[in-house]
């Protein structure tokens, strides 16, 4: 008789340990946050993963120019068609900014299925300032407006530049994907995919 109670507390013990253990690891119940706080709390960590890049380039401008390079090869000519025997050199620098354009992101952008969820980033936005306390211009026969109007063109050639850095937009997608993925890991899921289009009819 004493055996059996042995056994039966044992077994009572075991059991009572199965399901202390069952309550301990079963997987914890997942409520999908409501999509306007997830879409709202992205465009606020999308707003700091902005890649910054300094930039600079020397602008040689002559009677004759000879352009080695087809993205600036319009600053070369406006300079040959504008000036009377345009002589001079410019060495331009700027900062790039690579983000992607949060205010255009919406419920459409995601799609969540359980602890899925596949995001649709919109598109990268590529912005150029010239930094002019550093910008030299040496030996011109430019006037002001003609200087502004130089340097306005030298903006745009580095903006196309970036805008076909395939590096420079990897670097930016990524360190985007890096900041969302971590926040929507935070808010309870598990698996999140970047994709280049969702699923028809389901938008949020």
């Amino acid at each position: 008789m004493a055996n059996l109670s042995r056994v039966l507390s044992v077994l009572a013990a075991a059991a009572l340990g199965a399901l202390v253990a069952w309550l301990l690891l079963r997987p914890a119940s997942f409520r999908q946050p409501d999509t306007a706080v997830v879409v709202e709390q992205m465009r606020e960590v999308a707003r700091l993963e902005t890649l910054d890049v300094a930039l600079y380039k020397k602008v040689v401008f002559t009677p004759e120019p000879q352009a080695t390079d087809a993205l600036w090869k319009d600053v070369l000519l406006w300079a040959s068609y504008t000036l009377k025997n345009p002589h001079g050199r410019a060495i331009v620098f700027a900062d790039a900014h690579l983000g992607f354009d949060f205010q255009r992101f919406d419920a459409s952008h995601l799609h969540a299925t359980g602890t899925r969820v596949d995001v649709l980033l919109p598109p990268m936005v590529v912005t150029v300032a010239l930094r002019p306390g550093e910008t030299e211009i040496i030996d011109s026969n430019l006037d002001s407006a003609q200087t502004a109007q130089l340097l306005e063109k030298a903006r745009l050639a580095f903006e196309r530049e970036v805008r076909e850095d395939k590096r420079l937009k990897d670097k930016a997608r990524q360190s985007a994907e890096r900041s969302l993925r971590g926040l929507l890991l935070t808010l309870g899921f598990r698996e999140v995919r970047f994709v280049e289009t969702l699923p028809l009819g389901t938008a949020g």
